[in-house]
C-alpha cells in the first residue's frame, strides 16, 4: 500500500488510499490577493496569521505556504519571504507544510528552515525543472507534487497527462526518489469549459492508482472555474474525486460544505474509523430554522483528523502552469 509520509516537528500525516483524505489549506497565497500580498511585501504577516490558525481550526491536515508575491525578480524577492513565512507558520501550527513556489532557489531556501518532513510543490515533466528540483527533493528526502504537464504545455488528452505523470515517476526514480514520495497532481480542468473534464479525471486516478500505484492531488475548486456557486460543484466534486482514488487536495478548509463531503466521504469509505471524527465534529450540529443550513461547527483539527496519527489554489502552480 503506497504511504507518503510528511511531517512537521511534532506531528506526522499519513497520505495514502487507506487514510482520510489529506486537506491541504490552500489560502497562505498572495496570488490574487492584492490585499495579503502588499501586507506581506510591507512585512506585515497578520492575515497569514488569521489563515493559519483558522485553516488548522477548520481541519486542515496540511498547510500549504507560497510567498510569490510578485513576478519582477522572483529569484531575489521570494526566497527570503518564503524562508519568513514558513518560519511564522510553523511557530504557530503543529500541522506538517507544503513548500508552494515556481522558484527553485526559494524552494531550496524553504527546505532548509522547514522543520519536520515537508511536501514541495512542485515539478512538472519539464527537464529543467525536474534537473533543478529532484536533487533537492533527494538531497533533504521530501516528497513532491508532480504536476502532468512539461515543455508543450497542458494537453487536453488525458492519456497525455497520463504519460508525463509516468515520465516523472521514472525520472524520480532516476534521482534514488521513491513512487511513494511522489504525490501526481492529474490536472484538474474546468467542468464549464470541458464538459468531460469529471470524466477524464475520474479515469486518470484511477490509472494513476493502479498502474503508477501513487498517491495523488489537484488544485480543487479548478473544476468549479467560471461557474456561479462554485462550492456547490466543489463539494459534490470531492466525494467523487475521493471514490476514483485521489488521496488529497490543495482547497480552502474554511468552507463547511466541501469540508462536510470530506468527512462524509471518509465516513463512507471506512477511513474515518467509527465515524469518530464526524461524531466530534457534529455532535451538537443543529439545523436552522427553516431548513435553512447552517454553518458547520469549527472543529480543531486534533489527532486523528485527517492522517493516520494525527477557493483558491494559484501561486507556484499558477505560474508554471500559465506557460501551458
Amino acid at each position: 500500500m503506497t504511504r507518503t509520509i510528511v511531517a512537521s516537528a511534532t506531528r506526522e500525516i499519513v497520505i495514502g488510499f487507506d487514510q482520510p483524505f489529506c486537506v491541504i489549506g490552500e489560502r497562505i497565497n498572495p496570488t490574487g490577493r492584492k490585499k495579503l500580498a502588499a501586507e506581506m511585501v510591507a512585512g506585515n504577516f497578520e492575515t497569514v496569521i488569521k489563515d493559519a490558525l483558522e485553516q488548522a481550526a477548520c481541519g486542515a491536515t496540511m498547510l500549504d505556504v507560497n510567498a510569490g508575491v510578485t513576478s519582477v525578480n522572483p529569484n531575489e524577492t521570494e526566497p527570503g519571504l518564503l524562508v519568513q513565512t514558513l518560519e511564522i507558520v510553523q511557530g504557530l501550527v503543529d500541522l506538517p507544510l507544503s513548500i508552494d513556489s515556481s522558484v527553485s532557489a526559494a524552494i531550496e531556501a524553504g527546505l532548509r528552515v522547514a522543520k519536520g518532513r515537508p511536501l514541495v510543490n512542485s515539478v512538472t515533466g519539464e527537464e529543467e525543472k525536474l534537473e533543478a528540483i529532484l536533487p533537492l527533493v533527494k538531497k533533504y528526502n521530501v516528497p513532491v507534487v508532480a504536476i502532468s504537464n512539461d515543455e508543450t504545455g497542458i494537453s487536453m488528452d488525458p492519456d497525455v497527462r497520463f504519460a508525463v505523470a509516468k515520465k516523472i515517476v521514472q525520472r524520480c526514480a532516476d534521482f534514488g526518489i521513491p513512487a511513494h514520495d511522489v504525490v501526481v497532481d492529474p490536472l484538474v480542468m474546468p467542468i464549464g469549459a470541458l464538459g468531460d473534464a469529471g470524466r477524464q479525471v475520474f479515469a486518470l486516478l484511477r490509472r494513476l492508482r493502479e498502474e503508477l500505484k501513487v498517491n495523488t492531488t489537484c488544485g480543487l475548486s479548478n473544476i468549479s472555474f467560471g461557474l456561479p456557486h462554485r462550492h456547490g460543484i466543489n463539494a459534490a466534486f470531492i466525494p467523487m474525486v475521493i471514490g476514483a482514488g485521489m488521496t488529497s487536495a490543495i482547497m480552502n478548509p474554511v468552507r463547511p460544505q466541501e469540508m462536510e463531503a470530506v468527512r462524509g466521504a471518509n465516513v463512507l469509505n471506512g477511513t474515518d474509523e467509527n465515524c469518530t471524527n464526524w461524531i466530534r465534529t457534529y455532535k451538537d450540529y443543529k439545523p436552522a430554522e427553516g431548513g435553512q443550513a447552517v454553518a458547520a461547527p469549527t472543529a480543531v483539527n486534533a489527532p486523528g483528523e485527517g492522517g493516520a496519527n494525527g477557493g483558491r489554489r494559484r501561486g507556484g502552480r499558477e505560474a508554471r502552469m500559465a506557460r501551458g
